[in-house]
């Protein structure tokens, strides 16, 4: 018990950050490395016994568990390295599931974070991580390639729930910690144009 208190602590103290926005970022990055070991478990009981697809995933989790130590070194480049690493992924398993598996929908959180990670003197970023995500989904089948696993029909409908219900938590999620920092992104804003002016 206690060892597991120590690393709670750890990790705690590894997603703190002064900035609001930034602890933002850095708290939805670490959820998002906690799951990604359950992803293929999910797929296993959800959909079907045939997981390789989902290994992929696997390739982003150094860049995700990376946003907080980059967010010391600048809190831009941490949080723009949580959306290169969340829409690339995103864009990797539309190569490995395929365009019928709806993992299209983890975009949205990433929309999410751009329009709400970035100051209004950071609004080029913004726009240009929405833009990198209206790409990643409009990117034509033909491009992407076969998936390396066709699944059946009802296990398509299956995946895309799947997706679809981790999407939407993450959002959720996302949301929360966005209200419950209202108050202090404000502030925090406050100060830096003050600063700046």
């Amino acid at each position: 018990m206690r060892q597991l208190k120590r690393v709670s602590a750890a990790i705690g103290a590894y997603a703190a950050h002064p900035d609001p926005r930034a602890a933002i970022a850095n708290t939805v990055a670490l959820v998002i490395v906690s799951n990604q070991p359950f992803y293929p478990l999910y797929l296993y009981w959800a959909v079907s016994p045939a997981i390789a697809p989902s290994y992929v995933t696997f390739l982003s989790t150094p860049f995700f568990a990376a946003v907080p130590a980059a967010m010391r070194c600048s809190p831009l480049f941490g949080r723009s390295l949580l959306l290169l690493a969340g829409i690339g992924n995103t864009l990797l398993c539309r190569v490995a599931f395929g365009t019928g598996s709806g993992v299209e929908a983890f975009l949205y959180p990433c929309l999410m974070l751009a329009l709400m990670l970035f100051r209004r003197s950071e609004r080029l970023f913004a726009l240009g991580f929405v833009a990198l995500a209206f790409i990643a989904y409009l990117l034509p089948a033909a491009l992407l390639g076969t998936p390396l696993h066709l699944y059946e029909a009802g296990e398509y409908a299956a995946l895309q729930r799947l997706n679809f219900l981790s999407a939407a938590s993450l959002t959720a999620l996302i949301g929360w910690l966005v209200a419950a920092r209202l108050d202090t992104i404000s502030r925090s804003d406050e100060t830096t144009e003050a600063s700046g002016a």
